[in-house]
């Protein structure tokens, strides 16, 4: 299968080395020559100089034999175009666009996407998934990641393992033991800079960071179980008044969670303050102890660092940390920073380029994959996948699929009731389940399910 991915940039690089190593034909299209031959040298993949919505350039990438076409370029309206031209010229089945300017996103204008107009089959907004992916993380205290599964009846949790984690040096067949009526799969354990799938043998110990699965009801119990009984957040302190701090505000602000705003620009923090009349924005720099303390840092649970510039989110982190206040969120786009964020006093990192990609590989997948999410850096893919009644999984045991090593059952959802997976447990035709498998096991884990990475 033909895929085109518009733009060799981070989030292009990730998604074209992504589908290569699941051997897809993939072609790159970049209207930077350098780009798009460093990527062609590092990676098995067909590259095109040129601008994505030329015809020409697409003709010259195969979009006539194409499959799908990725539009991920800098530009919202190369992107549109681009999907336009596929289809109208060499009618491309799958169109993906990621569009950024909210003013095209605006519910008054969602016509404009419509097959007769513009037809693009998925739009993807980096800003407005990073908004949702953060408010997530701030009305579940304690967790570096909280992804909703199975219509929001299940959660994947991310925590920290503290020294007063009640079962550190505790193996993890022995969880159910201490907390009988308490239903945790463990999925993945991230140890110094590695992760690895953990045996019931595998013990948890301080600084781990452990993914876990849980019904949504026992979240609460299942992060004190891990250490983590935080208060819910009541205050909350924004650093970056551009969209995506407006978009947190709101939703935060419908959660009857009291929001101030730190922004730098005096322009946009006049915008900030028009279009959020509740709001309490605060002009000036957040790296100034004195703006922050004017903003009432000292009294936030969470401060929220979400502006255009890495350096700053980071710094601004540590400062409001420093002053008063109780968590840290930063929004990080350069990969290179995430690692060199860990050690330091930031309680979560949000990746766009992370969330972006799992959003587009949701809708790469074809069969039954209802969601796809990329953990760890990279590490494996949580999968929510209907169980065919031609799949080798269906009327066998957990214990009886002899899953490839790297993979792990998490949940099972029948009839609306969520089963955390036990040996016995048998998987049923209808079945919802959940699934991880590391990055080198995702294609051997499509014959379970007979889920074919082709496309709609």
């Amino acid at each position: 299968m033909r895929v085109i991915v518009c733009g060799a940039g981070q989030v292009g690089l990730s998604i074209a080395s992504q589908l290569a190593l699941e051997g897809m034909d993939v072609v790159v299209v970049d209207h930077s020559a350098t780009l798009a031959q460093r990527l062609g040298d590092s990676l098995d993949v067909q590259t095109v100089t040129g601008h994505a919505s030329d015809p020409r350039v697409l003709k010259q990438a195969g979009a006539e034999q194409a499959d799908m076409i990725i539009a991920a370029t800098f530009s919202d309206e190369v992107n549109m175009v681009a999907c336009q031209v596929a289809h109208s010229l060499f009618g491309v089945p799958k169109k993906i666009a990621r569009v950024r300017t909210q003013g095209y996103l605006d519910a008054n204008y969602r016509a404009m996407f419509a097959k007769e107009h513009m037809p693009i089959d998925v739009i993807i907004s980096p800003e407005a998934e990073v908004a949702r992916a953060v408010v997530r993380r701030v009305t579940a205290p304690g967790a570096f990641d909280l992804i909703p599964l199975m219509d929001g009846r299940a959660r994947l949790v991310g925590v920290r393992i503290g020294d007063d984690c009640p079962i550190i040096n505790t193996p993890l067949r022995q969880l159910t033991a201490l907390f009988p009526d308490l239903q945790i799969t463990a999925i993945a354990i991230g140890r110094g800079d590695k992760y690895f799938v953990p045996s019931s043998d595998d013990q948890i110990f301080p600084m781990d960071r452990v993914y876990f699965i849980a019904a949504t009801a026992h979240i609460d119990r299942a992060m004190a179980a891990f250490g983590h009984e935080e208060q819910k957040a009541r205050r909350v302190l924004i650093i970056g008044g551009g969209n995506i701090g407006l978009m947190i505000a709101d939703a935060l602000d419908q959660a009857s969670i009291a929001v101030r705003m730190i922004e730098k620009s005096e322009a946009q923090a006049a915008r900030a303050a028009e279009l959020a009349p509740n709001l309490v924005v605060i002009n000036g720099d957040a790296l100034e102890p004195e703006i922050l303390e004017e903003a009432g840092v000292k009294a936030a649970d969470t401060s929220i660092a979400v502006t255009n510039d890495d350096q700053s989110n980071i710094l601004a982190s540590l400062m409001a940390k420093r002053v008063g206040a109780e968590r840290t969120i930063a929004l990080i786009n350069r990969a290179s920073f995430s690692t060199l964020v860990s050690p330091l006093d930031i309680d979560v990192v949000v990746n766009p380029r992370d969330i972006t990609i799992s959003t587009i590989l949701r809708h790469v997948r074809r069969g039954r994959v209802r969601e796809v999410h990329s953990i760890g850096d990279g590490f494996g893919e949580v999968l929510e996948i209907d169980a065919l009644a031609t799949s080798e999984v269906v009327n066998k045991t957990i214990s009886q699929l002899q899953l490839p090593d790297g993979a792990i059952v998490g949940a099972i959802m029948r009839d609306g009731e969520i089963e955390l997976p036990k040996p016995n447990a048998v998987i049923k035709e209808g079945d919802r389940v959940v699934v991880f498998a590391e990055e080198a096991v995702v294609r051997k884990l499509e014959r379970f399910f007979e889920v074919r990475l082709e496309f709609f």
